[in-house]
């Protein structure tokens, strides 16, 4: 009995709740077909309108934040990866420049020494230039090679640009090398340079005596009157005098013109070596030189 009173009951319930909806729909299809609402219509539906432009405003505004948040996030673990990537591509260019750099002068350095080698049967010892002397009435070029390696005074130096200059003293380890800068015709201690033309050995000669400061010019001097040497030669050494080794570039000849007495032509030449940037030279050994007093 108490059951099937509990069922009617249920029952009813669920008539109920099944008009409530059927009828709300109909009320809510009613309104949505009219065009003119009731004052008490339009004031429900704005009001409702009203409250969910404040619930949705703050809403929208929250999760525009979230993803302003999250793409920042992004932005910034991309800069970052960007930062790491510059940064590695700088380190490498610079150690690729480096690399390539050191790998052409190698070349040129190889390309020199084989040259000279085939040609001269010359030993040729590399050495770092570590000091330059700041005086300017002693300008000395200090290397990393001394008698400990075979280096002697008098040998010459030279670079893959030209004649550098002399060796002038020995210790062990090290060697200061006089360049030829310091050539000066009235100095007992200045060693000149035999000297000839590229091409025409047998042909051109002079003796290369002083440096020249203001102008930064060689001074040729004692070249025959008929000698055919020209601007634009090449000056080299001759190997007259067992001091310089022939067939080392001096430079070039900027001048030529008659001496003082007629007799004889001088004639100006430009290094062709920098003396203010180098940075790595070589001591000629020249096979059967002994070492010579100064």
């Amino acid at each position: 009995m108490i059951e099937v009173s509990k069922h009617i009951r249920n029952k009813r319930l669920f008539v109920l709740m099944l008009g409530l909806i059927l009828f709300i729909a109909v009320i809510g299809f009613s309104i949505a077909d009219r065009k003119n609402l009731s004052w008490p219509e339009n004031f429900i539906k704005d009001t409702v309108g009203f409250v969910q432009q404040w619930f949705y405003k703050p809403a929208g505004y929250m999760a525009g934040l979230f993803e302003d948040i999250r793409t920042l996030r992004t932005l910034r673990e991309e800069n970052e990866q960007l930062r790491q990537l510059a940064a590695a591509y700088a380190r490498d260019k610079a150690e690729y420049n480096f690399v390539r750099n050191e790998n052409e002068r190698l070349k040129k350095e190889l390309g020199f020494t084989e040259r000279q080698q085939s040609l001269y049967k010359y030993k040729y010892m590399i050495a770092q230039v570590v000091a330059v002397s700041p005086d300017p009435y002693n300008r000395t070029i200090r290397i990393n090679l001394g008698s400990k390696d075979g280096v002697r005074t008098n040998m010459a130096v030279t670079s893959v640009e030209g004649l550098v200059g002399i060796v002038s003293k020995v210790s062990p380890f090290h060697a200061e090398v006089m360049p030829l800068t310091e050539l000066d015709d009235s100095s007992l201690t200045s060693k000149s340079i035999a000297a000839t033309i590229r091409g025409r050995e047998d042909k051109s000669f002079g003796i290369v005596s002083s440096y020249d400061d203001e102008t930064g010019m060689l001074h040729m001097n004692k070249i025959p009157e008929n000698d055919e040497m020209t601007v634009g030669d090449t000056v080299i050494t001759s190997g007259f005098g067992n001091v310089y080794p022939r067939g080392l570039t001096i430079g070039t000849v900027e001048t030529v013109q008659v001496g003082d007495m007629g007799l004889t032509k001088v004639a100006s030449v430009r290094p062709a070596v920098d003396f203010d940037h180098l940075s790595e030279v070589f001591v000629v050994e020249v096979p059967g030189q002994e070492e010579t007093s100064e």
